[in-house]
């Protein structure tokens, strides 16, 4: 009986995912002239594959990142088990509805990781499952209960080269519990997949450590092959070319027919094979490949004892069961009116009946005790939570000189000296770089992570070295190689831990802030799944200036603004990157609705993740400071380090590590000028965020709505300039002078630095003082020109 509900259960999928793209494109009002869109041939390869692996095999601590194109699948199979609404499947694709690619944050039926950008969506269920066996090994994660991380897999998605590097990092982790499912439909969107690929997965799978189950044959031909001239017919198949392949399967039996006579025909044994099917019969024999085939799936799966990484090789037919199977222009392309209205008859689909869920079921009561029984949907919905942890006060004995980097270092050292909750649930990471930013500290008291403990050769051999690198179960940092795509997305799967394991952690991520751009796809990811970890770029800005263009980073302040979920800071000074990690931890864990905070204007319930961009020019401190202003102007953005006078007709507002030459030139103009202002910029990110949400609030009738710039800059003279200055492109700041109507005049990094000292790379930049005070001196004052 399981067989056939579950063949029950493919059919209806099968209908149901192409059914709402049609509603989507041929039936829903348009108010847009351009196609809708939604695979419907992507989500019909695998609708088997979905059928037995959720109906059978899946438990509920399994998580699973959908393919992209088998979005319409999920949604469908979600429907059918009560976790999507009808009312968001009609509205497929459009504003509100259900989503074109699987999103945790976005779709009301429960997605375990989203998907939409290839092959980031297969490589993080490798960093999940990792994330799980970390969580294994603690004190107190021993009660977790470890699952299969899976990731359905489009062929073409192999072609992404953050697979392999996710491939290397699970062997060097020894990955366990993870499933890659391949849909081997040998098409891609502009066209078919070279011959032979499947021997090169295999190869390269199987070099790391990876168990390789080849899924070609469903029963239907298993039990062919065994008759008389089966061996024949499945030589046949089996170099047959994929695009001749495809193309028969378009045209349909006749055509099969046709062709494997004139290939085999002469042969009587399988003469006699062929001649016993009706052309229908032959067609559906020829397409009933292992990937397409509930049972055979359903039996692989099963089969599988062992925790080792498998990666399913699973042949399917792209646009399988429908007319457009096999059509090489089927990846974007829909069924039009005409052909799903036979589609609809063959189906047995009545009008009228198109959105009921046992249209077709002979025995919808036993349909139902089926699902009813199915283990992964038997606990509902499967996001969990964990308890707010508690920050400590961070307390830092200042230098006199001391770069953020160091003092970032020395900040977490601090708190691994400590017993607090906090300490306990951080894990930290760095691609390669773990010593140069400044982790080495945190390593040398808490340890790598491993699941078997390792101790540190060179301690062991008595040889001195600084780094005290022992792996252990209790480890907390997890050495990354140097791939900056692989460090984002473990801080993506560490960031969701509480919301999939039930167990919070605080991830930190340290990287060359020159190179947050190699893993940009990866951070944007982890950021629309809201996962939840804090990133330090250092060094910033020209400050590895011996190294060159190629280690100076220009344009990340503008990535840390732009990105959504992510706030961004660059403090200059030390005491204020405590008050602001301190602050980024408690932010890390919210997860209210969003409501603006009417100070800020920002969305500080809502929580999300943070990046500090951090350097290692050590610059002379201004002492402890614990005064209101600077706190809150500290975390919300900006504060006053020298508040403009009545008369002031120059501010110099900074950002980062330029603070000793903005405070060096505001002393040097202020010698012919009075009342001349220092705005101290920590987050320019977080300035315009609240004067862009505080402008929408009054465009929406709240004229009592002031963000914190606005109140920062508005007693300006309206004669007053204002000089921004950053380590970095000079946009991040320019903004600043349409807050009140200022004059701006940005200062900044524009192009590729070269080799010199850090002086010198300011003076080529124009970023020094001296640079600073002849912009000034080269203004002309007075009124504002009309």
């Amino acid at each position: 009986m399981t067989a056939n509900h579950l063949k029950t259960v493919e059919q209806r999928l099968l209908w149901l995912s192409h059914w709402l793209i049609h509603n989507a494109n041929h039936i829903r009002p348009k108010t847009d002239g351009i196609k809708i869109g939604g695979h419907q041939a992507s989500s019909a390869s695998m609708v088997s594959i979905m059928t037995a692996l959720y109906y059978t095999v899946l438990q509920p601590a399994d998580r699973v990142a959908v393919k992209p194109h088998a979005s319409p699948v999920f949604h469908a199979m979600q429907y059918l088990m009560g976790n999507q609404t009808r009312e968001k499947l009609e509205n497929f694709r459009g504003y509100g509805g259900a989503q074109s690619y699987p999103s945790r944050t976005k779709d009301v039926d429960d997605v375990d990781f989203s998907t939409g950008s290839v092959g980031l969506g297969v490589a993080i269920t490798s960093f999940a499952s990792i994330v799980q066996d970390y969580i294994k090994a603690k004190s107190w994660g021993q009660d977790q209960k470890l699952g299969r991380m899976v990731a359905l897999v489009g062929d073409a998605e192999l072609d992404e080269g953050n697979i392999y590097e996710a491939l290397q990092e699970g062997w060097k982790n020894e990955l366990r519990n993870c499933w890659w499912i391949i849909d081997y439909n040998r098409q891609s969107l502009d066209g078919v997949v070279r011959e032979g690929l499947f021997k090169r997965i295999e190869q390269i799978f199987e070099a790391f450590g990876w168990d390789v189950v080849r899924l070609k044959y469903g029963t239907l031909q298993r039990a062919a092959f065994a008759r008389a001239g089966g061996e024949k017919l499945r030589d046949w198949i089996d170099n047959c070319p994929n695009q001749l392949y495809s193309a028969l399967t378009f045209m349909g039996g006749a055509v099969w027919r046709e062709r494997l006579m004139d290939a085999l025909g002469d042969q009587g044994d399988v003469t006699a094979l062929l001649e016993s099917y009706s052309d229908d019969e032959l067609a559906e024999l020829m397409e009933n490949l292992g990937g397409n085939c509930v049972e055979t799936l359903a039996e692989t799966f099963a089969g599988i004892d062992h925790d080792r990484p498998v990666c399913f090789l699973a042949y399917t037919i792209k646009g399988w069961g429908t007319p457009i199977a096999g059509h090489k222009d089927n990846h974007g392309g829909l069924m039009n009116k005409t052909q799903m209205a036979a589609w609809q008859k063959h189906m047995g689909v009545a009008e009228g009946d198109e959105w009921e869920k046992f249209a077709t079921v002979e025995d919808p009561a036993a349909l139902r005790a089926f699902l009813d029984s199915v283990p992964f949907f038997a606990k509902g919905r499967r996001r969990y939570a964990d308890d707010i942890i508690d920050v400590p006060a961070i307390e830092l004995s200042l230098e006199r000189e001391i770069s953020t980097q160091t003092g970032f270092g020395k900040i977490l050292d601090e708190l691994s000296r400590g017993t607090s909750k906090l300490a306990e649930r951080i894990v930290t990471t760095s691609p390669d770089v773990t010593g140069t930013t400044n982790l080495g500290a945190w390593v040398n008291r808490r340890k790598l992570f491993s699941r078997w403990h390792q101790e540190d050769t060179f301690k062991k051999e008595n040889i001195p070295s600084t780094a005290k690198w022992e792996f252990d179960p209790e480890g907390q940092h997890i050495e990354l190689g140097i791939a900056e795509m692989n460090l984002f997305l473990l801080l993506g799967a560490a960031g969701l831990s509480h919301s999939l394991f039930g167990k919070r952690l605080i991830p930190i991520g340290t990287i060359y802030d020159p190179f947050v751009a190699r893993g940009l796809d990866a951070l944007n990811y982890a950021c629309y799944q809201d996962a939840r970890f804090m990133i330090v770029g250092t060094p910033s800005g020209v400050t590895l200036a011996p190294e060159g263009g190629a280690h100076q980073s220009v344009g990340s302040p503008l990535i840390g603004m732009s990105q959504d979920g992510l706030a961004s800071f660059e403090p200059a000074f030390v005491d204020e990157l405590a008050v602001i990690m301190e602050w980024a931890f408690a932010y890390m864990q919210k997860d209210g609705e969003g409501d603006p905070d009417e100070r800020t204007w920002l969305r500080d319930e809502t929580g999300g993740s943070v990046y500090l961009r951090l350097t290692t020019n050590p610059i002379e401190q201004p002492g402890k400071r614990v005064d209101d202003d600077f706190v809150r102007g500290s975390i919300d953005g900006a504060y006053w380090l020298r508040k403009p006078g009545p008369n002031c007709d120059v501010v110099i507002a900074y950002q980062g590590a330029v603070a000793p030459e903005a405070i060096k030139a505001a002393g040097m103009i202020g010698e012919g000028r009075r009342d001349v202002g220092v705005l101290a910029v920590t987050s320019a990110d977080r300035l315009n965020a609240g004067w862009t949400a505080a402008q929408r609030a009054r465009s929406r009738g709240n004229k009592a709505a002031v963000a914190h710039v606005e109140r920062l800059l508005g007693d300006l003279p309206r004669h007053c300039r204002i000089i921004s200055v950053i380590d970095g492109h000079p946009a991040t700041l320019s903004w600043l002078g349409s807050v009140a109507g200022h004059q701006s005049i940005p200062l900044g990094v524009e192009h590729f630095g070269q080799t010199g000292t850090i002086g010198d790379l300011y003076r080529h930049h124009g970023i020094d003082a001296q640079s600073i005070v002849e912009k000034v001196n080269g203004l002309t004052f007075g009124r504002n020109v009309e």
